[in-house]
């Protein structure tokens, strides 16, 4: 297999799109075994993440739920429902918006989420462990600093991710 492309596009483009691709191939690595730990306390991603986001911030309507989670109002319809039926989390009518709805976690949920959380989180700190604390503020301003100025790149990529998700 050649390693090398046959096509350039400029030292500047091929670094850039070397420096994507491998951004891509880390985070499909983590988000993979960070996966294969949900399912093993039979719980999808999404789900976690609306559990996960409930629990740290409190009770949130719909659609602040949808952006912190970055999903699309379809899925997380979805996972909303599940949740529910599974008695992980409750929904009242908004208060100030009879059409939106609050949603609240139970104790259940409370209880799922302090078992699975504390060993992710460790899951995500082994998965960085290589990098010096210097290297990992870094790396994080870096990407900070790359997402607030093209955020509409970003919303673009986590689009194809959701389409190409939902294909699976």
């Amino acid at each position: 297999m050649n390693k090398k492309s046959l096509k350039s596009y400029g030292a500047r483009t091929d670094k850039s799109m070397k420096t994507v691709v491998r951004l891509e191939k880390a985070s499909l690595k983590i988000t993979n075994f960070t996966l294969n730990y949900l399912s093993k306390h039979n719980l999808t991603f999404n789900q976690f993440k609306v559990l996960e986001v409930l629990y740290h911030l409190g009770d949130l309507n719909i659609g602040s739920i949808t952006k912190l989670t970055m999903s699309t109002p379809g899925n997380i319809t979805v996972v909303v429902k599940n949740l529910k039926r599974d008695g992980w989390i409750t929904s009242i009518k908004d208060p100030n918006d009879n059409r939106a709805s609050i949603l609240s976690i139970t104790q259940k949920g409370v209880e799922i989420i302090e078992h699975v959380f504390p060993t992710h989180a460790n899951n995500l700190n082994k998965a960085l462990e290589v990098l010096s604390d210097e290297e990992l503020d870094t790396l994080y301003d870096l990407l900070n600093k790359v997402y607030k100025a093209n955020w509409y790149f970003f919303a673009l990529l986590l689009l194809i991710s959701i389409i190409l998700h939902i294909q699976k």
